[in-house]
């Protein structure tokens, strides 16, 4: 399997950030500070988990290729929004960028509204099946 292209360019924004952000690295390795790079660590960890367990039925637009109900699936319906918010609350409090809220806030506005379009999409393709799936899982 190919590595996901987030696998490579996270990572490298996210020591972008504290190599050149002004006050970054002055920063103390505070409690609340170690917690967001372990939140952080784990949520990626976790997103690419869900990435690579939705397999060839990953794709850029809403499409009903199939219905993915293992692994992270079989409890969270869309894992990879929820770890991508989990990550970047993470950075957030690791990094003390607290102004990235802000675009935090518009990827959730976005994700809502994808994730129901998506919903959409699979009860259209998979109507019960997927209704049952619903009941079943979070978010």
């Amino acid at each position: 399997m190919r590595i996901p292209v987030p696998a490579i360019v996270v990572p490298l924004v996210v020591a972008l950030l504290y190599v050149f952000v002004p006050g970054v690295k002055e920063k103390p390795w505070t409690a609340p500070r170690i917690a967001g790079a372990i939140l952080a660590a784990v949520g990626y960890i976790l997103l690419l988990t869900a990435r690579m367990q939705l397999g060839k039925s990953f794709a850029v637009t809403p499409q009903a290729k199939t219905l993915v109900t293992h692994g992270l699936y079989s409890r969270i319906r869309n894992p990879i929004y929820v770890f991508v918010n989990v990550m970047w609350l993470g950075v957030i409090l690791a990094l003390h960028l607290y102004w990235l809220f802000v675009p935090l806030a518009a990827l959730l506005l976005f994700q809502v509204f994808r994730a129901r379009r998506e919903g959409q999409v699979l009860q259209e393709a998979f109507g019960q099946a997927y209704l049952d799936y619903r009941k079943q899982t979070w978010c």
